[in-house]
């Protein structure tokens, strides 16, 4: 008999995961928004400040003030919108860019670390959920709430 998903121990364990997942990399210690500010620009591409707003949930003013640190550290640059003269696109620079990637390298070099003291059949479980997690993710960008 399948068992019955449990939303709130997915939460619950997504949340702590996802912490986890965040905090592994010790290179390039940023705060979880400016982070996600490159991360966003890595891998949707240019965007206006108004779509970081939005994407980063957080005030006009707040994500100012992080593209313009972003900035001064050369991880990001503005140009104007080709499409608006008036408009201002926000782009992840190659030093960004490398800083997204050493992240996502450290993480995959630390999270091997800590799969290979699972078990085979928990590293298989994780396997086997890896298909329905990538459709819960799928569902959530066709909602348009991302």
């Amino acid at each position: 008999m399948a068992q019955e998903l449990s939303i709130s121990e997915l939460v619950e364990v997504m949340g702590e995961f996802t912490r986890m997942n965040i905090r592994l990399p010790a290179i390039q210690r940023l705060s979880f928004t400016t982070l996600s500010v490159l991360h966003t620009l890595a891998t949707v591409g240019p965007q206006r400040l108004s779509e970081l707003t939005a994407s980063e949930q957080v005030t006009q003013p707040a994500i100012t003030q992080i593209v313009t640190k972003l900035e001064r550290e050369g991880l990001v640059e503005r140009r104007a919108d080709p499409s608006d003269g008036r408009a201002v696109l926000v782009h992840i620079t190659g030093a960004g860019a490398a800083v997204v990637r050493g992240r996502q390298e450290e993480r995959m070099v630390r999270l091997t670390e800590l799969a290979e003291r699972l078990t085979p059949a928990e590293r298989s479980r994780i396997q086997a959920a890896l298909p329905a997690l990538t459709r819960l993710v799928e569902l959530h960008r066709a909602s348009g709430d991302e």
